[in-house]
């Protein structure tokens, strides 16, 4: 069953134009759920400032642009960007708010570096996957994790994706899973590779043998999807035992790191093979289910870098869209 979308109520006399904005956010793709929220507080805001007009005054969006106490960088960005968002919206609609520009957002150095498998650490872990046991808690892990690791690192999957895979998502016939409202409520078509697609097929005749279409692939012993936490707590697990050592919490490896994986061995492989990276990019970024090329485009730097004999003809072809490491 679908969870209901929480009730928003906007109040300042901008309540209909910010409901509009949310409908168009929605209508584009975006769930928005958590964004209209924060427009709550927008909207509060503007009662409090007593604001009526559309044509939102400098020293409103100044006020609100302000950085709270005990409040991060990233959550002052994300409260201007989002309003900023608001603002070009009104215009667009004949109104005259002040656009707050980009000197109102603090800058804000990202600490995120995706920890990048090595081709021997894939298969090591994978190994590991397959000698897991099984347990009197969960009787069937030693059969489901070592295939829905596949899939983490073999397409690219997030793991929400495939913790929801559902058997009418299978047709491993042709080697194809279809990720239904992703990120983005976006649905997208995943190709998996012969011999993935082989394994995919075996562990349907095998386990899925007499389920419903709606039934999941991977189901917890309580028949529904297995939660986050112990899919994390198994990745953990492998990683201790084929000895590759984590860095401690944000230094990773981290299960969304597989995905990071997949994406620049997969770029690679592609530059060794001659591949046409203007046509191999927009194909990648629409295999990961990335609304814009902005996505992917931080995966030719990580290549560049695991890989150094590419940075010269990575940088000569594609430097203007590899992004710059930041400097510390």
């Amino acid at each position: 069953m679908r969870e209901s979308k929480p009730q928003i109520s906007y109040l300042s006399p901008l309540a209909p134009h910010l409901c509009q904005f949310v409908e168009e956010k929605r209508a584009l793709g975006c769930r928005y759920d958590s964004s209209a929220l924060m427009l709550v507080r927008f909207d509060r805001f503007l009662l409090d400032h007593q604001t009526t007009t559309p044509d939102l005054p400098k020293a409103v969006i100044e006020a609100w642009a302000r950085r709270r106490s005990h409040e991060s960088v990233s959550t002052t960005q994300l409260r201007i960007s989002l309003v900023r968002q608001f603002c070009l919206f009104l215009i667009r609609r004949g109104f005259a708010p002040y656009l707050p520009g980009t000197h109102l957002v603090p800058k804000g150095r990202s600490s995120f570096v995706p920890y990048i498998f090595t081709q021997g650490q894939v298969s090591r872990f994978l190994g590991a996957a397959d000698q897991m046991p099984p347990s009197p808690y969960s009787p069937r892990r030693n059969v489901i994790f070592p295939l829905m690791f596949r899939l983490l690192y073999g397409c690219g999957l997030r793991a929400g994706e495939a913790r929801h895979l559902r058997i009418k998502d299978l047709d491993p016939a042709r080697g194809i899973l279809t990720i239904r409202e992703a990120k983005f409520r976006k649905d997208r078509l995943v190709p998996v590779a012969p011999t993935l697609a082989a394994r995919l097929r075996s562990y349907a005749a095998i386990h899925l043998n007499g389920k419903g279409p709606d039934d999941l692939v991977f189901p917890a012993p309580y028949g529904g999807p297995f939660a986050h936490q112990t899919v994390h707590e198994t990745f953990r697990e492998l990683l201790w035992a084929c000895r590759i050592s984590h860095g401690g919490r944000g230094c990773g490896p981290r299960l969304h790191d597989l995905r990071h994986t997949f994406a620049v061995h997969r770029l690679m492989q592609w530059y060794r093979n001659g591949a046409d990276l203007d046509v191999a990019l927009p194909v990648l970024a629409t295999y990961l289910g990335h609304v814009s090329l902005s996505g992917t485009q931080k995966y030719l730097r990580l290549t560049a870098e695991m890989y150094p004999d590419l940075i010269a003809a990575l940088q000569a072809r594609f430097g203007e869209v590899i992004p710059r490491k930041e400097q510390s």
